[in-house]
């Protein structure tokens, strides 16, 4: 059931009049993700601390003739709980909902044991991959619940092995949120989809940064794993909350049937 997943493909318009909010959506998987939410008819809120890379991405889903985004340029490291909550009441005055909460944003910066872990390095790591999922979670939950079909999609990891680090602890801590998010909005009455995805490596630069004796062409294209992220941020999806879906590493040249 898992497997069928990575060949899903919505029908036409699956997504329209949908407003997702995309972290992490100026490359990489995000960047894929941001694009064929884009190309089943949803709005994209593009967040990214990468500005000209976040413009490329706009210009291509534009070009493209998909519906046109919005960039809101803002660096997790550095947020604070206010600019989060500006960035929902920008949304609110802009777009006038938030169907849609896609968590992808993430940095590894080295692979280091425990006892040699730098404590300002750790604090980076924890804000960026933990902390400010929650503040931007939280921020944008009421905007979510006003919302007939409400989800939120993690992309995780695993990453609960030797010199992970804060990188894998705020993966592990992110999945812990992720399910308890899901318990506290799994009644009808506050009712939010929230499910995590993992598919496995992926051609990305931050991949291609912390394995470099890895050849970056062995590794699956982002574009070809974006299908389990469409399921759960569109309505086929249903009522499935709570879930964890894990794939392995898929070949390198495997394709979405949904790729233009």
């Amino acid at each position: 059931m898992q497997q069928d997943l990575l060949a899903y493909v919505p029908s036409e318009n699956a997504l329209k009049e949908r407003v997702i909010l995309v972290t992490g959506a100026a490359a990489g998987l995000g960047k894929a993700i941001a694009k064929a939410c884009a190309q089943y008819g949803a709005t994209i809120v593009m967040l990214d601390k990468e500005v000209r890379r976040a413009e490329a991405t706009y210009d291509e889903i534009v070009n493209a003739g998909y519906p046109e985004p919005a960039l809101y340029p803002l660096d997790m490291q550095g947020a604070t709980a206010k600019d989060y909550y500006d960035l929902a009441e920008t949304i609110r005055e802009k777009m006038g909902r938030l169907d849609g909460l896609m968590l992808n944003a993430a940095w590894l910066s080295t692979f280091t044991p425990l006892s040699h872990y730098d404590t300002e390095l750790w604090s980076k790591m924890i804000m960026v991959n933990l902390h400010a999922n929650f503040l931007l979670t939280t921020a944008c939950l009421p905007l979510l619940q006003e919302s007939a079909d409400p989800a939120l999609v993690y992309a995780s990891h695993e990453s609960n092995k030797a010199f992970y680090g804060a990188f894998g602890v705020a993966k592990a801590g992110m999945e812990a949120f992720c399910d308890i998010l899901a318990a506290e909005h799994e009644d009808p009455a506050h009712f939010i989809r929230v499910n995590t995805v993992d598919t496995g490596p992926a051609r990305t630069s931050m991949r291609t940064l912390n394995f470099p004796g890895e050849n970056p062409n062995s590794v699956a294209r982002p574009e070809a794993l974006v299908a389990p992220y469409l399921f759960f941020l569109g309505a086929d999806a249903g009522k499935r909350t709570g879930e964890h879906v894990v794939f392995g590493r898929q070949p390198a040249d495997a394709q979405w049937a949904g790729e233009m």
